[in-house]
């Protein structure tokens, strides 16, 4: 009746059947599951409050700097990459390196080497020239973005023994050195910063998207045994820095900073002075 019983009916109906598509969360690689269930465990304690430390020097620069505690701001800035130097210490020693506590550092460096000392400069010298004013500060924490989007990247190939262009701590440390520079020779109200800062901060902006190489100190293995003369210059360099610590602090990373072009024009010359004796030995 009706073909309710109808055996044939039933493979009919049956026949007509779609199967649909499963709704659900979308398939998730191993290696992020692997990441998720290392951070639901938790985070490493200690590096993670260097990390920290150094992200609130950062904001608390910046503050300094909108009340116009300029000074205030330049040694803040250098306290942070103090706390950003003891974090990865700590975690290299302690073996507690993780894909969390990367992520963190890069962003506590960009507040910190990036937008502080950006806004330190700009306020305290690029003020009057408008428009190229804060276009060059930007361009400073752009280009500080793109260093450390290039370091996450290169982190496990091209920088272990050496970085490629500025590290972004070292251009904030030059800007500090300057304002600290400034005040140790008195030079409040002097005019010609606007046009040196407005310079060095071009300069900063393009050595580090540059490629050129600067000295890591990650790799230097402190356990060697090392040359002796090396633990009296260390000696000798830490007793001029109590001595007059601004000049050593400016003189130091004002070298680092200049080091990079320096070797690169160093070993083009070397290498264009191989070639030349290669011409003239197959000459003779």
């Amino acid at each position: 009746m009706n073909g309710i019983n109808d055996p044939q009916g039933e493979k009919l109906s049956m026949g007509k059947v779609r199967l649909l598509r499963r709704k659900g969360t979308a398939r998730v690689p191993l290696k992020q599951r692997v990441r998720s269930a290392q951070l639901k465990r938790g985070v490493y304690l200690i590096p993670s409050l260097f990390t920290t430390g150094n992200l609130i020097c950062g904001f608390f620069s910046v503050i300094s700097t909108f009340n116009g505690h300029y000074l205030q701001a330049a040694i803040i800035i250098v306290l942070a990459h103090l706390l950003d130097g003891i974090d990865g210490y700590v975690a290299r020693l302690t073996k507690t390196t993780s894909q969390f506590g990367i992520e963190l550092d890069s962003l506590a460096d960009l507040v910190s080497f990036g937008l502080a000392p950006a806004i330190l400069v700009y306020y305290w010298a690029l003020v009057p020239w408008g428009t190229w004013g804060w276009l060059a500060a930007c361009l400073y924490v752009v280009c500080g973005a793109l260093r450390l989007a290039r370091f996450n990247v290169q982190i496990r190939t091209v920088e272990k023994s050496h970085f490629v262009g500025l590290p972004i701590p070292a251009a904030a440390e030059m800007i500090a050195a300057i304002v600290l520079m400034y005040y140790f020779l008195g030079g409040e109200g002097a005019a010609n910063k606007r046009v040196i800062l407005l310079l060095v901060i071009y300069l900063l902006a393009g050595l580090m998207v540059s490629s050129f190489q600067y000295f890591s100190l990650k790799q230097m293995d402190f356990k060697k045994r090392h040359p002796f003369w090396l633990l009296v210059s260390a000696i000798l360099f830490i007793k001029l820095t109590i001595a007059e610590p601004q000049i050593m602090f400016f003189t130091t990373f004002l070298l680092y900073t200049l080091s990079g072009p320096l070797l690169w024009g160093l070993m083009l010359y070397k290498r264009r002075r191989e070639k030349r004796g290669e011409v003239t030995e197959a000459l003779q």
